[in-house]
């Protein structure tokens, strides 16, 4: 893995986690760090689905993965919010 790898997931992973965050009704109580590996999360499992689907790779955006990938961090988002506030 490259530093160039490793910052594009980070930034994918925030902009993923941030539209599935905005999706979500009300406030979440978590961060913006969760929020972004819950979007590396979603993102490499909605990759993993998506090709395990058979969805083709293109040169430009994958309008299906990156749905997969939204739906999944807008899931995950709200676990890890319900999971921090049942702690509380």
């Amino acid at each position: 893995m490259t530093i160039a790898s490793i910052l594009g997931a980070i930034v994918i992973g925030a902009v993923i986690g941030a539209i599935g965050r905005l999706l979500l009704p009300g406030r979440q109580a978590i961060g913006w760090v969760l929020t972004v590996v819950v979007g590396i999360v979603a993102a490499l499992i909605g990759t993993a689905i998506a090709q395990s689907l058979g969805v083709a790779t293109t040169d430009g955006i994958d309008w299906i993965e990156l749905v997969m990938q939204v739906v999944l961090a807008a899931i995950g988002v709200g676990l890890v919010a319900g999971l921090r506030r049942s702690r509380v």
